[in-house]
């Protein structure tokens, strides 16, 4: 069994057609095929249902692709350990929820002392991020601490505090009812923590209205689409510009942690342990 013929097999898994995998890698169909058969009677198990749609794993197949990963995950952790254990190199791929404020700060002294890695960043909901960690997706992600899977190890970031906002300054909490809620998407932690608080004052909002960045959801409060839950520290200059309005809820509502998560599993490369050591040192000078 080769590296490679698990790369394909792993690339037909998410693509589901063998002409899709051979357009990616510029081969050949029939290349691809013979690799996925080589695979098939060296375990001695069919890995794929084939149908006119194309192709889909059989269970077997589901659990090799859970080995494959961690397998050429593996391959690409010891590469970067052998080629530089002490100087940061190669891709780091890392995600974030839209609203660490201090996020700027840690990739720009980053990038200025290791200046060999591409780091790539996407963001996410907590949820969703912690899953892309889980499964090798992501070398870590920046997310709002609640209960870390025991897979995970995580590492402070910072101690937020949200506010519920507005654009009015005597907002009522009778009137919240019938004022659209503006939020990310479900998974989201701050979302989590602000529907915990109205469900214990037994409010139900009207309208919830789900936006993708936190620059939309702070400029539709400011012109009185609805209120939002967000880190103080994102929006306290528009507070004091009077552009919004923000309301403090009590400290098991409104006091969070921002974590940085990755595999416990993974080998701690140089790459991600200087990242790591760039945040604490981030955390301890704000």
């Amino acid at each position: 069994m080769e590296f490679k013929d698990l790369e394909i097999f792993q690339l037909v898994a998410e693509m589901g057609t063998v002409t899709e995998v051979a357009k990616e890698l510029n081969y050949v169909q029939s290349n691809i095929t013979s690799r996925i058969q080589k695979l098939e009677v060296e375990l001695n198990t069919p890995l794929f249902n084939r149908h006119r749609r194309g192709m889909t794993l059989t269970p077997e197949g589901k659990n090799l692709l859970s080995y494959s990963k961690k397998i050429l995950l593996l391959t690409e952790e010891m590469k970067r350990a052998v080629l530089n254990k002490n100087e940061p190199i190669g891709k780091l791929e890392i995600g974030t929820v839209e609203t660490v404020y201090h996020l700027p700060n840690i990739l720009t002294s980053y990038m200025k002392s290791y200046q060999s890695v591409d780091l790539s960043l996407i963001t996410g909901v907590t949820e969703k991020l912690e899953q892309k960690v889980l499964d090798y997706k992501l070398d870590g992600a920046f997310i709002t601490a609640s209960n870390v899977h025991p897979d995970l190890e995580s590492y402070e970031v910072f101690d937020e505090e949200l506010v519920l906002i507005s654009n009015s300054p005597h907002l009522k909490l009778g009137e919240l009812e019938g004022i659209p809620f503006l939020c990310f998407r479900k998974g989201c932690g701050y979302r989590a923590r602000l529907e915990t608080w109205y469900q214990d004052q037994n409010i139900s909002p009207q309208k919830v209205m789900e936006f993708g960045t936190l620059e939309t959801i702070i400029r539709s409060v400011s012109m009185g689409l609805g209120v939002s839950f967000v880190p103080k520290s994102a929006v306290a200059h528009l507070e004091q510009s009077g552009t919004i309005y923000c309301h403090s809820l009590p400290s098991e509502y409104s006091k969070v942690k921002t974590v940085f998560i990755r595999r416990a599993d993974s080998y701690l490369t140089a790459t991600i342990e200087k990242f790591i050591e760039t945040i604490q040192h981030n955390r301890q000078i704000v």
